[in-house]
């Protein structure tokens, strides 16, 4: 019984989150799982290599941490504000603009932190990332 209402919970809260912004696309959960990649792959930049550029020591650090959530939690928030915009402007291109410089910022974030570890990135992805900055301004521009 107390299983099957904290199922119902968890799926009340999330298909809410859902049409708050504007539906689960392609794109909204790849800005979830780069942005996710990135806080993990920091923490082992700080926390095992020592090497994080946000704490004076390039340790781990809760106050760094937590701004990085923080900067996460506002950016989805900027999301939002794009959906909203959408909806009243009645076109579809700002959300996915906004997603897309977004997926580019945490990609490059990945690519420094795996780059700190000391892992060679395939060119392929610079590439792509590169493709992903175009196709944001240019869906910006108009």
């Amino acid at each position: 019984m107390r299983a099957s209402i904290l199922y119902s919970t968890v799926g009340a809260v999330g298909g809410f989150i859902a049409t708050v912004f504007g539906g689960w696309s392609d794109a909204l959960v790849t800005l979830m799982i780069f942005m996710s990649v990135d806080y993990v792959t920091g923490l082992i930049v700080a926390g095992i290599f020592k090497k994080s550029k946000k704490s004076e020591s390039g340790a781990l650090e809760s106050r760094a941490g937590f701004k990085g959530l923080c900067r996460k939690g506002v950016a989805l928030l900027i999301v939002l504000v794009a959906v909203r915009l959408d909806i009243v402007m009645q076109t579809t291109y700002i959300k996915d603009a906004v997603i897309i410089a977004f997926i580019a910022n945490e990609a490059i974030s990945i690519i420094e932190n795996a780059g700190l570890m000391g892992i060679p990135v395939p060119s392929i992805i610079a590439k792509a990332i590169d493709v992903l900055k175009k196709n944001s301004d240019e869906k910006m521009a108009g």
